[in-house]
């Protein structure tokens, strides 16, 4: 499987998201609005006893939808050989209060080094329909133009061959479910944190923690579960700790 993937070609990546506001009174009047129809379509999937209020389902849920929320964090992992041939993993974060400024370096990185489609991938779980969705819509947000990879809008299915999706290798043509990171990682034995936050932590460790630090911390064990998922795909042994560098 993926035997066509060099994985030194290979961008791993994971997003952390919050909502753009502390609060549902932060914002516009008129965001406050659309945040109540939107709430509305929310509280309707879910039983009259557990429905919230606006401002209850904004601070809950905002964070996911890239009209509400901003990215706070980006974190990357690429594949490299040492002087001796040993495949290592190298991890970096791109965190930022300020969202423009961790975009434009993220994109500048795509544009330096991964900005061949044909050549290079960009890999991560569930990132056709969260991340690379989530990050174009915050780039065009903010007034960035969009990197080659991922100047996605209008390309048929076979022109996205550089976005490498775990979740949806997984499939194999089954669309109906979903499969969590955990999931697969336990499946294949590869560990994951058991000493830090999950997703649904991240919005309150940001807004009323104010820990940046530990949300990229976080990010970046993503990034490497996915690395070790991909490696699995390719039926190589998950890359040990020794080689790895934070």
């Amino acid at each position: 499987m993926l035997n066509q993937v060099n994985l030194i070609n290979v961008l791993v990546l994971d997003i952390e998201t919050v909502s753009n506001k502390k609060n549902y009174q932060d914002m516009r009047p008129e965001m406050q609005k659309l945040w109540d129809i939107k709430s509305k379509q929310i509280q309707s999937r879910i039983p009259e006893e557990e429905k919230k209020t606006p401002s209850e389902s904004y601070e809950e849920s905002a964070g996911i939808y890239a009209e509400f929320g901003k990215i706070v964090c980006i974190s990357v992992g690429v594949f490299r050989k040492n002087s001796e041939g040993e495949l290592n993993f190298y991890l970096k974060s791109y965190y930022n209060h300020d969202e423009r400024k961790l975009l434009i370096e993220f994109s500048d990185l795509l544009k330096n080094h991964y900005n061949n489609t044909k050549t290079h991938y960009i890999c991560g779980h569930n990132i056709k329909e969260f991340d690379i969705p989530y990050t174009c819509r915050r780039m065009v947000v903010n007034g960035l133009e969009l990197p080659e990879p991922l100047n996605i809008p209008g390309k048929k299915p076979w022109e996205l061959s550089h976005l490498l999706d775990t979740m949806t290798l997984w499939k194999f043509g089954d669309y109906k479910n979903y499969t969590a990171l955990k999931l697969l990682c336990g499946l294949f034995n590869i560990p994951t944190p058991k000493d830090d936050i999950d997703g649904s932590e991240v919005g309150k460790t940001y807004w009323k923690e104010d820990d940046l630090e530990r949300i990229q911390n976080y990010c970046k064990k993503d990034v490497l579960a996915t690395a070790r998922l991909l490696m699995s795909y390719k039926c190589m042994s998950p890359i040990e700790e020794e080689m790895v560098h934070f």
